[in-house]
């Protein structure tokens, strides 16, 4: 590979130049082998969450991630293969009742999942609080698993797209998280290096979400389809309501519970309702035309809940056992009669988080039980004194900082608001 001045790619793109193929190869390569200092990438990272990037450029800067790592290949598999990525937020628990529900037609779910930073709850440390349960598995079991069961949900291996790994990091500290090239290349090139056949994008939009605005969250989605239709992957993104959160839990166990719950014919209705809605993508997109209400059928009669008993199992967890409880509980109550008219997604995260649900750095430690329940959403009816929602947590000392993140996170009113749309838009290959 040519070598290049690391100085003269960062001037291209801080004059809102277009860099050129080999490049960006170049600087991906040289950042992952230690030649291109932090500083200089972070430098680069901040040019282009100022001045963008091209079509063609992010592909390449995908590309390039991809090619700093090893690449799974799923066409042995006796059934096509189709995956789902969220971009995070509160109360999402969807990955645990879905990779099930679509495992029942017949279509492999590889879920290679995260673990949850700041205010948006990671998946593994869900799955991680039922008794037994092991996130890591080689490659090897992995399609063992796939093949048996048809849905596995793990971490990813330290093998995919090691470039993201260490520029994810660099964001991180540098304030340049929110660069919609690089959230993009960041989630695409471990998505394309995986190996699906289909991918089905939760763009997430509102306080609970990274992205804010629908304008935003359209970006993201129109960015991250186009990345992988290039990349021969059949992706459609969903952009789906975050500002309120998903469900009635936010944490490690109690959104478990309610997974379990969803995959019994019960369950909140906004979570049955996602679930089926990327159900129905992950599927079709895939070939299997199964449709909606087979969907719901298969939640309610017991198909859905055989594969996540069998899917738990098989990583070594007890879909039997009893999940972990906070030590401690204090109830928030309504303060006036009325319909709850909102409550806040990004409250009930940080309030989840701060009491002990997620983690300030990579290496914190989670606590199973901890996390906020909800007895009403918005819409329903409420009587001053009756309980809005459950404070959980091994450590009473975190309620005082819990309770002030909620401070103002809920509103009251004498009007019922009007209904919500969980799903707002649809990205396709073709145009929304």
């Amino acid at each position: 590979m040519t070598e290049h001045d690391a100085v003269d790619i960062i001037r291209t793109k801080r004059d809102r130049g277009e860099l050129m193929p080999e490049q960006i190869d170049w600087v991906i390569d040289a950042y992952t082998r230690g030649v291109v200092a932090d500083e200089q990438m972070s430098s680069l990272a901040m040019a282009i969450l100022l001045n963008g990037m091209t079509r063609p450029e992010i592909a390449r800067w995908t590309a390039a991630m991809i090619a700093s790592g090893e690449r799974m290949d799923f066409s042995g598999l006796s059934r096509p293969t189709s995956d789902k990525h969220s971009t995070g937020g509160v109360g999402d628990k969807i990955t645990l009742p879905l990779a099930p529900l679509v495992a029942v037609f017949d279509v492999a779910v590889p879920q290679l999942s995260g673990r949850g930073l700041g205010h948006t709850g990671g998946t593994l440390d869900k799955l991680e609080s039922i008794p037994g349960w092991q996130a890591d598995l080689t490659n090897d079991a992995m399609l063992a698993q796939l093949e048996d069961v048809g849905a596995v949900i793990c971490a990813a291996g330290a093998g995919l797209a090691p470039a993201d790994k260490k520029l994810y990091a660099l964001r991180d500290v540098t304030g340049t998280v929110e660069a919609i090239p690089l959230i993009a290349s960041s989630i695409m090139s471990k998505k394309i290096a995986e190996g699906t056949g289909a991918l089905v994008l939760d763009v997430k939009v509102g306080s609970g979400a990274f992205m804010k605005t629908r304008e935003d969250a359209s970006e993201l989605a129109r960015t991250m389809v186009d990345l992988g239709t290039d990349a021969g992957v059949n992706t459609v993104a969903l952009i789906t309501d975050m500002s309120v959160p998903l469900g009635l839990t936010a944490g490690n166990a109690l959104e478990v519970r309610e997974s379990v719950e969803v995959l019994s014919g019960g369950g909140p209705q906004d979570v049955v309702d996602l679930t089926v809605a990327l159900a129905d993508e992950m599927t079709r997109a895939a070939g299997q035309e199964v449709g909606a209400d087979e969907l719901r059928a298969a939640l309610s009669d017991g198909r859905a809940m055989d594969v996540w008993r069998r899917m738990i199992s098989a990583q070594g967890g007890d879909p039997d056992a009893d999940l972990p409880t906070a030590a401690e509980t204090e109830t928030i109550t309504a303060d006036a009669d009325g319909h709850l008219e909102h409550v806040d997604a990004l409250a009930v995260g940080v309030a989840a988080w701060r009491l002990g649900a997620g983690r300030a750095r990579k290496e914190d430690p989670v606590q199973a039980g901890a996390g906020v329940e909800l007895h009403v959403r918005p819409g329903e009816r409420v009587s001053a004194g009756q309980p809005l929602m459950t404070l959980h947590t091994d450590t009473p000392e975190r309620f005082a900082r819990a309770q002030e993140s909620l401070e103002g996170a809920w509103r009251i009113s004498e009007q019922a608001p009007a209904a919500r749309e969980v799903v707002l838009d649809r990205i396709t290959a073709r145009g929304a």
